[in-house]
């Protein structure tokens, strides 16, 4: 077997309590499912057992949670979108979600709003969708160098959307004041001191995914996982997940793994001091989805909390991940993951192909026995690149 070393720096979390959090628990992921169960289409994502690629690499099994599949958007995001404008409607409307579905609201609305969001892609056309279905506006902005083809899907589905000359963060913040000047709402998965409530729905909306895999891991006679990887970009997926699963299994009874991107690895740095650190500059990932340089302090107390580690890594591991769940092993089914969602399944693979391989297994708990619940986030949201990662071998996995 060849044997190459990319670069994965592990860092447990001194800060680990284990104590969970009311917000990010079963009741309100329950209620979130319970409102996307009523969306026309409505059906869980899959969730794949690779079982000869866990032969491979000596762990017992891999499930990975195919969002690529969620309601035809290529990606997980909607279900955060979705449910925090349903929630805000609700709000102002004065109803009860619980007793409701899309349609209801959209017949219960007297005015036009305009949803106002930064986004990547993914989130932004969740945001974009959910507008279209209620009949309400959407304007989007993106960071430079947004690829064109996440900016038409978002602009197919009605919303209005503007590539910005600054990263993600400061686009936040134009796209706050602009938004303030126009009597917009702001939809973001991220919070700061006076914006958790939209923030909360949304990682409430994403734990639905969380409530669809554990049902999905109980029908194939699996008790729990012994390890979840889990994407953080601003922390907004793996807060919401992981507080889900910690109320579920406990956290003593999982060992979770937060992955970042090297260049925009905030929350391994904000892991490594115990509280929070920003990441400034461009930030130029091919892991678009995680070019976030600034923690959501919602995500963040989850996973200060209680994730196991924090990972911060280079592109090629993700490309790697993105290879691997596109060639299949043997009978084990084909994952399109795109640069954001194969991150989890790209460490698995590089400690594997690691010259340190038995020290990292280590490191990270991983044995014979281990269960490991993988995220594939995205599909190929942006096919040209995903092409020229797994097609035309860009950023290999040796040099």
């Amino acid at each position: 077997m060849s044997a190459f070393s990319l670069k994965m720096d592990i860092a447990d979390n001194r800060f680990y309590t284990g104590e969970p959090s009311p917000l990010f628990s079963r009741q309100p992921a329950q209620q979130a499912r319970r409102f996307h169960q009523k969306i026309a289409g409505y059906q869980p994502t899959p969730l794949y057992a690779l079982n000869e690629l866990a032969a491979l690499f000596g762990v017992n099994k891999i499930l990975v949670k195919d969002e690529s599949q969620r309601f035809g958007l290529n990606a997980f995001k909607m279900l955060g979108g979705s449910y925090a404008i349903a929630q805000l409607l609700c709000e102002k409307y004065q109803l009860n979600i619980n007793e409701l579905s899309l349609d209801d609201l959209k017949s219960r609305i007297k005015e036009k709003m305009t949803f106002a969001t930064t986004t990547d892609g993914n989130h932004g056309r969740g945001v974009a969708w959910a507008a279209q279905q209620l009949g309400q506006n959407a304007v989007v902005y993106m960071p430079k160098g947004s690829a064109q083809e996440r900016v038409d899907a978002i602009l197919r589905l009605g919303a209005e959307c503007i590539v910005t000359d600054m990263n993600y963060d400061d686009t936040v913040r134009f796209t706050m004041q602009t938004a303030q000047k126009n009597g917009w709402e702001v939809v973001q998965d991220t919070a700061w001191d006076g914006y958790t409530k939209i923030p909360t729905w949304i990682m409430q909306g994403y734990a639905t995914l969380a409530d669809e895999a554990v049902e999905q891991m109980s029908a194939m006679g699996i008790a729990r996982p012994t390890h979840v990887f889990l994407q953080g970009g601003v922390g907004a997926l793996a807060g919401g997940v992981l507080g889900y699963l910690v109320d579920v299994y406990g956290a003593g009874n999982l060992h979770s793994v937060i992955v970042e991107p090297e260049l925009a690895d905030c929350l391994y740095r904000s892991g490594l001091k115990g509280q929070m650190v920003n990441v400034g500059g461009d930030m130029a990932t091919i892991m678009a989805g995680l070019a976030c340089g600034e923690p959501n302090p919602l995500g963040w107390e989850v996973l200060r909390n209680c994730a196991s580690q924090f990972i911060s890594c280079q592109d090629a591991v993700s490309a790697l991940g993105m290879r691997v769940l596109g060639n299949p092993l043997g009978h084990d089914p084909r994952v399109i993951s795109g640069e954001s969602g194969a991150v989890g399944l790209g460490v698995l693979a590089a400690v594997h192909y690691h010259p340190q391989r038995d020290a990292l297994m280590n490191k990270l708990q991983l044995d014979s026995q281990s269960v490991v619940l993988i995220i594939s986030t995205e599909g190929d949201t942006d096919v040209k690149h995903y092409r020229e990662i797994v097609w035309e071998g860009k950023h290999p996995a040796a040099q």
